[in-house]
């Protein structure tokens, strides 16, 4: 007789979330609670449920079938993953169909473990901006997420959310809408965006793009850029490429963006409405950039679900601690860290000194690697980690300081992705940092109590390493290699003192 086998024991709590929109329906699995969500299960399925719906009012009843399978199977894999009751959050189709009410009792009435919470448009707003802000906490002006039925715009001040409005033009519903005619689909835009009256308030400012179809967007234009790091998420680029983007994809026909680099084909259908509402926010906002967000309504429920402490956190250096949990052979050295290195960078700014911090945190990440690839998996680990609060640039500074305070040969082929990323006066930051770790370690094996016998003092010609030699710590050849190195960097002249 078969036994029955138990969801395997937590190692941590586990909440689960579907995303039922117009155009798919989403399963994510968080696991903890940490300032940068940490997914362990991601499941998406095209059922275009809002199809038609301008016509008959209607959910599609084809869909609606698929969505219920779907459904039963996301209920099962949550059981499994020990990560239920499951929070369902319908937007916009299943708000304003006429039988959204059934579907719903339907839903609830056939798989008890989901409680589904139909979104007003506003609610849709404040969660797609929470989920933003989780990952750009400073973004300042304005957030589009463009969904299969409806485009959620929001303004976001420093930080701080702003006005909303619900605008009926996602992809699916344009389309209908239009009739599939893009001209009339471009006349539908600017008419709806003529009635937000906070849209020009971005005026020089970032647009923040959010939605499956808008990402689909930046995936082909990293493709065709070859852009070195294939994250969309902070894939920021300026205004007027992103007019030449959009204006090429909305002019192709379905065969072209077949043949376009990065494609989804899950999306072509999507893709000219996409690029034609894209087009028409950066006419209406002005805005000076767009900054693409993978982050949306489910990291906005996440963090809502969060302890106010939590929230409270620097998600870059949350992700620096983080990451490196259960790593790290003493949690006391990277504030250690941060204080030993302080002096080589006397001018340095607040977003700086945030990137120093994240780094003496990541410092440690290699120490259970092999010594022959030590530096290279450090580098690619901190490169492409999953930390929704570091763009681009602070990814390609961590992942080389990284990999040079593992003694990385400064013209290694591993290093060009994030050699690419930045420029000269970061570089140089990032290899002095870097270079300065290696001393650090050379001196303390790795402790804070070994480091507190060393430190750095800068004059105008000299960087002189003091040692308390009965601390433990002595100049042998490689530090005194070491010290010499870090005072090149900064042009200066290597000197020590025993005391």
């Amino acid at each position: 007789m078969d036994q029955m086998i138990s969801p395997p024991a937590q190692h941590g709590l586990r909440r689960a979330v579907v995303d039922l929109g117009s155009n798919s329906v989403r399963l994510v699995i968080y696991e903890g609670e940490a300032r940068n969500p940490v997914q362990i299960f991601n499941e998406k399925a095209v059922l275009r449920l809002a199809k038609g719906m301008t016509k008959t009012g209607r959910l599609d009843g084809v869909a609606m079938v698929q969505t219920e399978t779907v459904l039963r199977r996301y209920a099962a894999i949550a059981r499994a993953m020990g990560a239920v009751p499951i929070d369902v959050l319908a937007t916009s189709a299943v708000r304003d169909a006429e039988n959204g009410p059934e579907f719903v009792r339907d839903i609830e009435a056939r798989i008890p473990e989901m409680r589904v919470h139909v979104l007003s448009g506003a609610q849709e707003a404040e969660l797609s901006a929470e989920g933003v802000l989780c990952g750009i906490p400073g973004a300042d002006g304005i957030l589009a997420d463009l969904g299969g039925g409806s485009l959620e715009l929001i303004r976001l001040d420093g930080g701080q959310v702003g006005p909303a409005a619900t605008l009926p033009v996602g992809v699916i519903r344009l389309a209908d809408r239009a009739g599939e005619d893009l001209l009339k689909a471009r006349a539908i835009v600017t008419a709806e965006l003529e009635g937000v009256p906070f849209a020009a308030e971005a005026a020089g400012r970032d647009l923040y793009v959010a939605g499956g179809a808008f990402r689909a967007l930046a995936r082909i234009h990293i493709a065709q850029t070859g852009y070195p790091l294939n994250m969309v998420h902070h894939y920021t680029i300026g205004r007027e490429e992103a007019r030449d983007l959009a204006g090429v994809v909305s002019e192709a026909g379905r065969k072209l963006i077949e043949r376009m680099p990065g494609v989804p084909r899950r999306r072509i259908e999507d893709l000219p409405y996409a690029a034609v509402i894209l087009r028409r926010l950066l006419r209406a906002t002005g805005a000076a950039r767009v900054v693409f967000s993978a982050n949306g309504l489910r990291e906005g429920w996440f963090t809502r679900m969060l302890p106010a402490p939590i929230r409270a956190e620097d998600p870059l250096l949350a992700a620096g601690r983080d990451l490196t949990r259960g790593i790290i052979r003493d949690a006391n050295l990277p504030p250690a860290l941060v204080a030993w290195t302080a002096s080589l960078f006397p001018a340095e700014t607040p977003a700086q000194r945030r990137l120093r911090e994240a780094a003496c945190w990541l410092s440690d990440i290699g120490s259970h690697e092999h010594p022959e690839y030590r530096a290279e998996q450090a580098f690619l680990r901190v490169l492409r980690q999953s930390g929704v609060g570091l763009d681009h640039h602070a990814r390609a500074f961590l992942a080389l300081t990284t990999a040079l305070r593992y003694e990385a040969p400064a013209d290694a082929g591993f290093l060009a992705p994030a050699r690419t990323l930045l420029d000269l006066p970061a570089a140089r930051r990032a290899e002095t940092l870097g270079t300065a770790l290696r001393l650090a370690y050379t001196l303390s094996a790795g402790t804070p109590h070994l480091l507190a016998g060393a430190r750095l003092y800068l004059s105008a010609t000299r960087l002189t390493l003091r040692l308390t030699e009965a601390n433990g710590v002595f100049a042998g050849e490689a530090v005194l290699r070491r010290l010499e190195r870090l005072a090149q960097m900064l042009g200066l002249e290597a000197t020590t003192e025993i005391t």
